[in-house]
């Protein structure tokens, strides 16, 4: 059972939707962790955030402005922190396209940032949050995530004699985060629009709660190994019934795909399948076999009771076998986007 009370936690990017969620389900299952650091270069969302989680209330709340391209101002912060949850990135994707080094950067030199960090600060575990764009990314954010994972894993190699272990946390679109698709249409009703823009009504998308994606993450801290992905299994939806659910009465305008858009968001590739095991709750794709492998597929299998994925297999969120309703996705809307929502 993981027990954080006494541990110190810093979280980058702790002040996005992923930031607050985690910090709230830290204060409320961890009472005692000894110090939560949220790291941000945004000041003003620091001041928001410090409105609700405030540290006259929660002393051991630190709001810690730094970027993670900065390395000085990491290895600051990560003084005495046992726990490293790497949150911040460049996430949308059509500014990435348009800024794409701003968003190397940030996704991939912040990356290596975070992990020389942790080894230079005596870090025991780092979970580095990724996307399903990710998976055979066809638009650089999906790059520059793709390649961040693959320096978190390769991380392990690298560790000598530090008692380190660095793992990977890939899901799909948080309902109600920022930029994601119930807020957006949301907004569009409220605003009286004529119609809601559909980029095409074939695509769908996988669909996590932010309560999930923490629990991911409180799974990795308690279980990785080290180089794991661990990717969950969750329903897919189809853009039209998000659209059906939140405004039924809204004509549906097909605007055609953004820069960077799939139709369907992958998980894990048919090339993935290999070194993918099944855990039951979740998936774990495993560090390709190496001189430098830490442990083995069998070994792993073992100790967590996992199978081995059919070869070949693959996962995404237009094969799933797991779909939201336009009535299930209204109730997901009332419980984590918006408690007043009424069609």
């Amino acid at each position: 059972m993981l027990d954080l009370n006494n541990k110190s936690v810093l979280i980058t990017g702790g002040t996005g939707s992923f930031g607050k969620m985690f910090t709230r389900l830290i204060l409320k299952n961890h009472p005692n962790v000894k110090k939560l650091v949220i790291l941000s270069r945004d000041e003003q969302k620091h001041f928001q955030m410090a409105q609700e989680f405030n540290e006259s209330k929660f002393p051991q709340i630190r709001y810690f402005i730094g970027d993670v391209r900065d390395k000085t101002r990491l290895i600051r912060a990560f003084e005495g922190i046992d726990v490293v949850i790497h949150a911040a990135a460049m996430k949308h994707v059509h500014l990435a396209e348009y800024n794409p080094m701003e968003c190397v950067k940030t996704n991939i030199n912040g990356a290596e940032n975070v992990i020389d960090a942790a080894l230079e600060c005596g870090v025991k575990d780092v979970v580095a949050l990724s996307t399903d764009k990710a998976a055979a990314p066809i638009n650089l954010y999906g790059a520059t995530k793709l390649a961040s994972d693959k320096l978190f894993i390769a991380a392990n190699n690298i560790k000598g004699n530090r008692n380190i272990k660095f793992s990977v946390v890939r899901y799909g679109n948080v309902m109600g985060s920022n930029g994601s698709v119930m807020p957006f249409f949301l907004n569009k009703r409220k605003e009286g629009a004529n119609f809601l823009p559909i980029t095409d009504d074939r695509m769908t998308r996988f669909n996590i709660s932010l309560e999930d994606g923490c629990e991911m993450v409180f799974y990795a801290i308690e279980k990785a190994w080290g180089g794991e992905v661990f990717v969950p299994k969750i329903p897919s939806y189809k853009i039209p019934d998000v659209a059906k659910a939140i405004a039924p009465e809204l004509e549906h305008r097909v605007v055609g795909i953004r820069p960077g858009e799939k139709l369907h968001e992958e998980m894990i590739t048919s090339s993935d399948s290999y070194n993918t095991v099944d855990l039951g709750k979740y998936y774990a794709i495993l560090p390709q076999k190496s001189p430098y492998s830490q442990y083995s597929k069998e070994e792993y299998k073992k100790a967590f009771g996992g199978v081995d994925v059919p070869d070949g297999f693959s996962y995404d969120s237009g094969n799933n076998t797991e779909w939201e309703t336009v009535e299930s996705l209204r109730d997901l809307v009332r419980k984590h986007v918006d408690s007043n929502f009424e069609v």
